[in-house]
């Protein structure tokens, strides 16, 4: 179908065709054929290819049509729609009827009688109409208005990664990491993720939603696993981080407690780097939102996966950056563990190295792998089962771990 701008063009073609055609014998051809490509009204057809017609008018020359809701109303309109609390057309319409007169004897809207009448009567496309560009107005006021934190925000103080001490032992990064599969409804499982800054030693806890208090509890628990005392909390500015609960915590048990930049996950990049290769990689992406799976999940993080990370599992430390013309050259530390990082330390006491030690000589990591294994297979198959996918003969020795992050293929000894 063609727009209005080619049609005119065509039966402008066409007129000078049209008026050189005797009108009985050859008309009603062209007019038919303009019928069909135009799909105009005969009669309306006629008028169009007369002599003088409006095909002849420029845009600025024709007649416009008279607003009835014209630019009086409009100043009156966005009053009443910010009175209310900048509803929707469909929501403002029944309000004006109702409340126009109302709110004028109570010197709240300034508008004439005609003007109070046409609000009236005016529908929701054309109050929708009329605010468009009220509402562009308003968004980019929005757009760049200064945040406003609450108090507790503003107490927490922003550091970015460069600030943070990376030499001294325990200054921890936190995070949660979902597990929601494609849907982030209702309550599912969370992995609190945490590491120390220095020495890359890892741990993980398993919360059941990101309720303050559950994450909170979470945090506890996995201090208490730490072999060598925290100083410092450094998380991103989720609300299961930034309350009450933890902020209290921090000025009691005499932490420091520092938070990172909105949307700049650069500020936490040793946890969000855990967050792949010690949960992610592991576990997979599929949506974990049940008890068992909890139990099996922590019994995991508690035991054989923080053993094999932090005991067998070397960390790379990045020691400087240097930018030479169009290259920047990187230089490294040596290779170490976790585990040999803290019996480096100063800061852990010479019972805790003892204690390590014992735990590092009765570990084997051959052992520890396939304990791992073993209990991803069971998540796996709880897994399977809460969802009904697939009935596994619990007789068969299975071994399973997940290799794909996004289809979360798995590997059956």
């Amino acid at each position: 179908m063609m727009n209005m701008q080619s049609r005119n063009q065509y039966l402008k073609e066409l007129r000078s065709e049209y008026l050189k055609t005797k009108p009985k014998k050859g008309r009603s051809g062209l007019l038919d054929e303009a019928e069909k490509r135009t799909g105009l009204n005969r009669r309306y057809l006629m008028e169009k290819l007369k002599p003088k017609s409006n095909l002849d008018k420029d845009k600025a020359q024709r007649k416009k049509r008279k607003q009835f809701y014209d630019n009086s109303v409009k100043p009156a309109l966005v009053q009443m729609w910010r009175i209310f609390d900048y509803p929707c057309g469909q929501r403002l319409e029944p309000l004006l009827k109702s409340e126009t007169d109302k709110l004028r004897l109570l010197d709240e809207l300034d508008c004439s009688d005609k003007t109070a009448a046409k609000l009236k009567t005016i529908g929701s496309a054309t109050i929708d109409r009329k605010l468009k560009h009220q509402k562009e107005i308003e968004r980019i006021k929005r757009k760049y208005r200064r945040k406003m934190h609450p108090l507790l925000y503003q107490k927490i103080p922003v550091k970015v990664f460069g600030e943070q001490n990376r030499r001294e032992l325990g200054n921890i990064q936190i995070d949660l990491v979902e597990h929601c599969g494609g849907s982030a409804a209702g309550e599912f499982l969370n992995t609190l993720s945490s590491t120390d800054i220095s020495s890359g030693w890892w741990e993980g806890e398993i919360v059941m939603g990101k309720a303050q208090e559950r994450t909170f509890l979470g945090i506890q628990g996995t201090r208490a696993r730490y072999p060598f005392p925290w100083k410092e909390i450094h998380s991103d500015n989720g609300s299961e981080f930034i309350n009450a609960h933890l902020f209290r915590y921090t000025e009691k048990e005499g932490l420091d407690f520092s938070r990172s930049r909105p949307y700049k996950k650069n500020d936490n990049c040793l946890v969000e780097q855990k967050n792949w290769t010690h949960v992610k990689k592991f576990i997979g992406y599929v949506r974990y939102d049940t008890e068992s799976e909890l139990r099996i999940l922590n019994d995991l993080y508690r035991n054989e996966l923080r053993l094999f990370k932090n005991f067998f599992q070397p960390v790379i430390k990045l020691v400087s950056k240097e930018r030479v013309g169009g290259r920047i050259h990187r230089r490294y530390d040596q290779t170490r563990t976790p585990y040999q990082r803290a019996m480096e330390s100063k800061e852990v006491s010479e019972n805790k190295r003892q204690e390590l030690k014992k735990i590092y000589l009765s570990l084997n990591p051959a052992q520890l792998k396939r304990d791992i294994d073993v209990k991803l297979g069971t998540l796996y198959m709880t897994y399977q089962q809460k969802n009904k996918i697939l009935k596994v003969d619990i007789n068969k020795k299975i071994s399973v771990r997940f290799f794909n992050a996004h289809q979360n293929l798995i590997s059956v000894r």
